[in-house]
């Protein structure tokens, strides 16, 4: 790989085996592009830091692309037989000049255009980025505006290239793989075709509903309205890890059933009428899959504690006792009915990963699975290009709430803290929640090194101590979304994508005050 293109990643504390493949591949003469609100550590490594202000990925994105036509750094090869849109595309990034793109993101014109010439002139680039570009109201631009770029270079389909969603959590891949979203059956596979609901219906044996559920983000607002009377969480704490954790909680006391399927008793599970002991990965067998789609196993450690069960256990016993009987004996088992519903699966047996995981597409025994996707195309023909416009964020600094607040995870804790927290030496050495503000804002308001102070937005104020820093630019503070005692979801705002639903965690606005 000769480019990596980082934006809206904190490689380092948050996929740090990820970021160590990349600082290895750095060593061997690639080169790094790192954009984010902050310093992140992998600036370390870049050639170039785009320190874009929070929520104006899109006016980067095209502005980058603006460069890439000018200069005529595009792979017309691959636009003309690979690419569709592309005339009517050209247009939406037309104002995108360098000149314009400072004044929306605050980066130096002369740094956008040296980005756009690294990525532009090499064939070997690929994009990384996790929840720094999806948590927005614009998130479903972020992405598309990102696949512009890839499709405008010709940088997918091959080795070395591509565009790259670094998961949040382990089995995020395979959660997803599996149908775990209200509009798909396992492999993406679409509730409302008449055809996929057909074959569904064969397998399992009941009459299937063709309309799509609610999202999770959905059903919070809905259980305060009144239209959701139960929930069942598996393995998520969304007291601490949803947005506005005051309009949450208000929306589980409001459920007349709230079930909840943990290996520790959360805050949400603290919340529940029902709570069903669950296993950790070492307890129990079956597959995970991982960011680059291969399908591993996971192979029973040791014993479950008390009264614990593994979760095949606990949802075929409930959709028993419901009146719909599942027989499987093993995951193995699960895995061969999966294969029979999703072609793309139908190669990967217990046999075949015995040692080491197979990636997907793998349609047959004798496949030897996919390193990289769309080597013979796309799936639907030609990629189309699609314009995105820029739109500031739900949330922006006003007179009031002076400050941009940005979330996100640190490299000792991980996610709600469920399980790290729990930890005597990941708690001494990082055990404190803390909000990074610059050295010059904090020396506006008289603010010092670990002092507390309270940080206040539309919907909540939490105490929380200053460390002051160089990671963040004025004007922009930053919380780390670990840690109850002073939650960051307090703050956060609970405005939505309109297309995907996911909330805009990375922008709100807030103000600071001494205590």
């Amino acid at each position: 790989m000769e480019v990596i293109f980082i934006i809206g990643s904190n490689t380092k504390e948050t996929h740090p085996v990820i970021a160590n493949r990349m600082i290895k591949a750095y060593r061997k003469g690639a080169k790094i592009i790192v954009a984010d609100p902050r310093k992140v550590p992998m600036t370390k490594f870049s050639e170039i830091f785009l320190n874009l202000k929070p929520g104006t990925d899109v006016a980067l994105l095209n502005g980058l692309a603006h460069v890439i036509l000018k200069e005529g750094l595009n792979n017309k090869e691959f636009i003309n037989e690979k690419t569709d849109k592309f005339k009517e595309w050209i247009a939406s990034v037309e104002l995108f000049t360098p000149e314009y793109v400072e004044s929306i993101t605050g980066i130096p014109k002369d740094d956008i255009i040296k980005a756009a010439r690294l990525y532009g002139s090499s064939r070997k680039a690929g994009i990384f980025y996790t929840m720094g570009i999806t948590q927005h109201t614009c998130g479903s631009d972020n992405v598309n505006a990102i696949a512009n770029l890839a499709l405008l270079t010709g940088n997918i389909g091959r080795e070395c290239t591509g565009i790259n969603p670094l998961r949040g959590q382990n089995n995020v891949q395979g959660a997803s793989d599996a149908g775990c979203a209200p509009n798909v059956y396992p492999g993406y596979q679409k509730v409302d075709l008449p055809e996929i609901k057909e074959k569904f219906e064969k397998a399992w044996g009941v009459s299937l509903s063709a309309k799509p559920g609610l999202k999770s983000t959905e059903m919070i607002p809905a259980a305060i309205e009144g239209k959701l009377k139960a929930l069942y969480i598996m393995g998520e704490n969304p007291v601490i890890t949803d947005p506005n954790m005051n309009h949450t909680v208000k929306a589980l006391k409001a459920l007349d059933l709230l079930v909840v399927q943990d290996i520790f008793m959360t805050e949400t599970a603290q919340m529940a009428d029902v709570v069903l002991p669950a296993t950790c990965f070492a307890e129990k067998d079956g597959t995970f899959s991982n960011t680059e789609r291969r399908v591993q196993r996971v192979r029973k450690a040791v014993n479950p504690p008390g009264l614990a069960r593994n979760d095949i256990a606990v949802i075929t016993e409930l959709s028993k006792k419901m009146g719909y009987p599942m027989e499987y004996s093993s995951p193995k088992e699960i895995l061969e009915e999966y294969g029979k519903l999703w072609p793309a699966i139908a190669g990967i047996t217990y046999n075949r990963i015995e040692k080491s995981g197979i990636q997907w597409p793998c349609p047959s025994d004798d496949h030897p699975g996919t390193q990289y996707l769309y080597k013979d195309g796309f799936p639907k023909g030609k990629a189309h290009f699609t314009p995105t416009a820029f739109n500031p964020p739900a949330e922006i600094a006003d007179d009031e709430y002076t400050f941009i607040l940005t979330t996100g995870r640190n490299l000792y804790q991980y996610h709600s803290g469920s399980m790290t927290r729990r930890v005597k030496t990941i708690e001494k050495h990082a055990g404190e929640p803390y909000i990074e503000i610059s050295k010059e804002d904090a020396g506006i308001l008289d603010i010092k090194e670990k002092e507390e102070v309270a940080v206040s937005s539309r919907r909540g104020t939490i105490r929380i101590k200053a460390r002051i820093t160089t990671k963040v630019p004025k004007g922009v503070v930053f919380v780390p979304m670990h840690y109850h005692e002073a939650a960051a979801n307090v703050l956060t705002n609970d405005a939505l994508d309109a297309q995907v639903k996911i909330p805009e965690f990375k922008v709100c606005a807030v103000k600071i005050a001494k205590i």
